[in-house]
């Protein structure tokens, strides 16, 4: 299971110090970075980070407890870039480790968000220099994609066709 929404801001009040064990947060301040972790959320989302996250429509339909869906691997970044964005607003900077850390993880992020994804050639691909007729039975393009390499039996056990 994921964090919640809170659990991530209270991570990131922890990040620049103002812990809330130790610090009494106030109704209106856990709204404020809720407000600022939904906006740096569907920011992400747009540059192709996709998380899981559920971004509002509106900035009052965002609730707290709701679960955040991001994975485990994630909250990190997550929490320690929240923690940077909302130290300004609370008189306090961030310390130089959390924002090197911060931008790590998200580097991170970004990295795994650009992995292209993979896919088969066209049958109109030239095969390249390395492929030889006799090995190709006279063909110079790539055979063409299988269409479903899946077969789904009655039993309901998949079925790989492959070569």
């Amino acid at each position: 299971m994921s964090w919640t929404k809170r659990e991530l801001i209270e991570q990131g009040f922890n990040e620049i110090g103002l812990a809330g064990y130790i610090f009494d947060l106030s109704p209106e301040q856990l709204q404020t970075a809720l407000r600022q972790l939904d906006s740096m959320m569907a920011m992400w989302a747009s540059k192709g980070i996709q998380l899981g996250y559920p971004v509002p429509v509106h900035p009052n339909d965002s609730q707290l407890d709701q679960d955040s869906f991001v994975p485990l691997t994630a909250n990190e970044a997550v929490y320690l870039n929240i923690g940077v964005r909302i130290a300004p607003g609370f008189g306090k900077a961030a310390p130089q480790e959390t924002r090197a850390l911060a931008k790590m993880a998200y580097d991170t992020l970004l990295i795994q968000a650009a992995t292209p994804r993979e896919r088969q050639m066209p049958e109109t691909m030239p095969r390249g220099a390395g492929q030889k007729p006799w090995r190709t039975i006279d063909n110079p393009f790539v055979s063409p994609p299988d269409e479903n390499p899946l077969v789904a039996e009655s039993n309901g056990q998949l079925t790989f066709i492959g070569d």
